[in-house]
């Protein structure tokens, strides 16, 4: 798929703009684990295929590429919806089965979870799958070990954003670089920081990209670009759903990452798509 060219007046200066997508329900997410269980996960409304639908319409519309990060237990219950992803030219990567932080999991439990999706999504789509991201990207060095195991040549995990307590961290991953070899044959493609002064602040997407002004995110985006020649996105499709189910008893802050600015992220990434020239992650490998 190749992006139509009449829109962002300096999109030729942002060739390694990275769009990815990780492909959960509303319910998987981590804010709401303590008052979703996962026992609730089969009885909750599911609305995953209508918002990545929605998703692949937009990208489409735009001539847009990307990486969707599938969790397992939504390829196994919508297996044409990992199908007409494929189908459309994008690539398919894994985001885990059940969703469950690494940490709190021991090298089994993490294996298993993540070659039982491995092989769901190589089965459906007839396609090997390269690619790998954690849950609330929660990476850590042995879980890297047991990747390159199972056969992946990349993670796209790392976010070099210490003030948040599940974000994994990596030994030998700079926080200045969006991708390094960390394994022979296997890379790190970091979701990016915006450095400043005093901190480095968190503008990969998700939250981030719906709690802050589009024209400073864009600004940002474009920051990061100069500096270091490549930049990440990642999205949820449940992030451009407004009438997704409120639930009750969350906490304030775990609700507010969660619920911010619903109604204007469809409008935003929108914009985004054309702001930019976006690849998927492999696309982007074979170019270094």
């Amino acid at each position: 798929m190749r992006k139509n060219s009449d829109s962002f007046s300096d999109k030729s200066s942002t060739p390694s703009a990275i769009m990815t997508i990780d492909v959960e329900d509303w319910f998987h997410v981590e804010n709401l684990k303590s008052v979703i269980s996962r026992s609730m996960w089969d009885s909750c409304e599911s609305r995953v295929v209508g918002n990545t639908s929605r998703m692949l319409e937009l990208l489409e519309k735009e001539g847009i590429s990307a990486t969707f990060f599938v969790l397992g237990w939504v390829a196994e219950r919508n297996p044409s919806l990992v199908r007409r992803i494929s189908d459309a030219g994008h690539e398919i990567a894994a985001h885990g089965y059940n969703h469950q932080l690494i940490s709190n999991l021991t090298p089994v439990e993490f294996k298993r979870d993540v070659l039982k999706c491995k092989q769901i999504l190589e089965d459906l789509t007839s396609q090997p799958v390269a690619g790998y991201r954690a849950p609330s990207f929660s990476i850590t060095d042995w879980a890297i070990d047991c990747l390159v195991q199972l056969g992946f040549s990349y993670d796209s995990s790392a976010f070099p954003f210490a003030q948040h307590g599940r974000y994994g961290q990596l030994a030998g991953v700079s926080p200045n670089v969006i991708v390094e070899e960390i394994r022979p044959g296997f890379s790190e493609v970091c979701i990016p920081c915006l450095p400043t002064r005093f901190v480095n602040l968190p503008w990969g997407g998700g939250g981030y990209f719906r709690l802050c002004p589009y024209r400073l995110f864009r600004w940002g985006i474009k920051n990061i670009l100069r500096k270091r020649n490549a930049y990440v996105f990642y999205i949820h499709p449940w992030e451009i759903d407004p009438e997704q189910p409120r639930i009750k008893g969350v906490k304030m802050s775990e609700g507010f990452r969660h619920y911010i600015n619903l109604k204007h992220c469809e409008r935003r990434w929108a914009s985004l798509l054309k702001d930019f020239d976006w690849l998927p992650i492999s696309n982007f490998l074979q170019r270094r």
